[in-house]
């Protein structure tokens, strides 16, 4: 059984809008970062809970600053789109470079709602969890 149902396109927009925001992490490019959220998008970071894209990237940018080196990687292992709504499971890996040295590498989960607006897909929400972590020097 096919974790993915929808329009091909609409799964290949949706699977690019992801690997931007992607790339836009290890680029630190808070616009291009701030461009895949819709304007009234929730981020939940582990029940923190932030609305509206500016705040997202404000809390985004802020944190960013406290990494000297940062990798994402995103993995899509579900998704299914209706009309111009679509739901989806993406795992993440992430190495996060500390001010101290150390180093942090959770593997996480975000259940996300995109919509389809005027510019294309765009987060609706994002609820992160962290599934792992390890921590070390």
């Amino acid at each position: 059984m096919s974790g993915f149902s929808g329009p091909p396109e609409d799964q290949i927009a949706i699977r690019a809008l992801i690997d931007s925001y992607s790339d836009a992490v290890f680029r630190r490019d808070a616009q291009a970062w701030g461009a895949t959220w819709a304007e009234d998008a929730v981020w939940d970071l582990m029940g923190t809970e932030v609305r509206g894209r500016d705040a997202i990237v404000g809390l985004w940018t802020q944190a960013m600053s406290g990494f000297p080196f940062v990798a994402f990687f995103a993995q899509i292992g579900q998704l299914a789109i209706t009309g111009d709504h679509a739901t989806g499971r993406v795992y993440t890996h992430e190495y996060l470079e500390l001010a101290d040295g150390s180093v942090s590498r959770p593997i996480g989960q975000y259940l996300d709602v995109y919509t389809r607006t005027t510019q294309g897909w765009r987060f609706a929400e994002r609820h992160f969890s962290i599934l792992k972590e390890t921590r070390g020097k």
